[in-house]
């Protein structure tokens, strides 16, 4: 035999012969079973649970959708008020004297600082003159407070 008629023994097209009979009957079965109203009515239940279970997951991903969407919004808005907070500040602390620009520089090369650290690095003569001066900063907003024990530290924004 040659190959191409032992290729043309192998391989069948799928419409011909016994597989051809086969689907036909396997059809045959199912469209019967389709006419059966109980089997039709079982589809449509399967069918309609189906669905229901669908909206429901539908609806928490939406529900977690809007979720992360009110975050967002959320950070962003704090963002943009921090953003507006330190450009005022930065133009705030552009129209001050000279020394309360070294003084706000003295804390952030420092990240937080005290009275008596101020009077020594800028040689006032009592802590008093020192503490007035970061107090005017910080009730102008370009200076942050927290006191700890008996001592008060100021940060810059």
């Amino acid at each position: 035999m040659s190959k191409s008629s032992s290729e043309g023994q192998k391989y069948k097209p799928i419409g011909s012969g016994r597989f051809h009979e086969m689907l036909a009957k396997d059809i045959e079965r199912n469209i019967e079973k389709f006419n059966d109203p109980v089997v039709l009515g079982e589809l449509l239940y399967k069918l309609l649970e189906e669905r229901e279970s669908t909206n429901r997951l539908f609806k928490t991903l939406i529900e977690k959708l809007d979720r992360l969407e009110r975050k967002l919004v959320e950070v962003e808005e704090r963002t943009n008020m921090r953003y507006a907070e330190r450009s005022t500040v930065i133009e705030r602390a552009e129209l001050l004297p000279e020394v309360d620009r070294k003084i706000i520089d003295f804390v952030k090369s420092k990240g937080y600082t005290t009275a008596e650290d101020v009077r020594r690095r800028f040689r006032y003569k009592g802590k008093n003159a020192a503490s007035a001066r970061l107090n005017r900063l910080y009730a102008q907003g370009l200076l942050t407070k927290k006191q700890v024990g008996r001592k008060v530290y100021y940060m810059v924004h």
